[in-house]
């Protein structure tokens, strides 16, 4: 089977480059499963449940999040009742929604979808590692076929972690930098793995942020609220295929598009 999964959507811009640019990447490499990291798709910052549904229309299966989840206020009390919709798992008890999913894709094969968050320059939440130990020994009963899209800053624990998890999963895909790296490959264990997927969003732009206003605040360190970037886009993604059987990957490919 196929998994495409995207990296951070950011904004209008990034919106439009999906509903522009997914239809015709599925068709192309004929894509079972579409994943999309959604956490800055309203504005930039967070995602409502409007957004959800327009994601879920253009065809993204399952959105995953990271530390920008709650941004829009209104979307704390919905997020429990959209299942498609992830927060990183390893949050402590109590916190609304869910960290993982089984998800029936098109080819009738189940594949179980992991959201984690990194804990190095990031929020004190629980031990990514063992979290994802625990999750992935109970998902392993129902299905070989397991993606994880680890929400991180620092390259050495992403990596650390893809190692940590060769052979226990299909692939473990970095989220939050909005920058895509060029080491992608499946590691000795057969498991698939890029550091970050990168973003979908302005391509001029710090990160999916207007220029300027991140200029100016280095100059000046002035608080301000931040805008996205307007003009062309970037669809940054990576195509997983994977064995239906065993869950290890077969080959790994790199997307970047231009939009429009």
């Amino acid at each position: 089977m196929k998994v495409l999964f995207i990296g951070d959507i950011v904004g209008k811009t990034g919106r439009s480059a999906i509903k522009a640019l997914l239809p015709s990447v599925v068709n192309k490499y004929k894509i079972d499963l579409v994943i999309a990291n959604g956490e800055n798709a309203a504005g930039g910052f967070g995602i409502t449940d409007k957004i959800t549904d327009e994601l879920f229309a253009c065809g993204v299966h399952v959105i995953t999040t990271g530390n920008h989840v709650w941004d829009k206020k209104e979307f704390i009390p919905q997020i429990s009742k959209i299942d498609r919709v992830l927060r990183p798992l390893n949050y402590p008890p109590g916190v609304p929604g869910y960290g993982s999913l089984l998800y029936s894709a098109s080819n009738g094969k189940k594949v179980g979808v992991i959201n984690l968050s990194g804990r190095v320059f990031m929020s004190n939440v629980d031990c990514p590692f063992r979290t994802a130990k625990e999750e992935v020994n109970k998902m392993r009963e129902h299905t070989n076929l397991i993606v994880i899209d680890f929400h991180a800053e620092a390259t050495s624990e992403k990596i650390a972690f893809g190692y940590f998890m060769d052979g226990k999963v299909s692939a473990v895909v970095g989220t939050h930098t909005h920058v895509q790296t060029a080491d992608e490959k499946i590691l000795p264990g057969g498991t698939a793995y890029l550091t970050d997927v990168g973003m979908t969003g302005p391509a001029v732009s710090v990160i999916g942020i207007d220029v300027d206003q991140i200029i100016h605040r280095f100059l000046t360190n002035m608080p301000m609220r931040f805008e996205t970037a307007r003009g062309e886009g970037i669809f940054s993604a990576i195509v997983i295929e994977l064995d239906d059987e065993t869950g290890k990957a077969q080959a790994v490919q790199r997307l970047q598009l231009s939009y429009p």
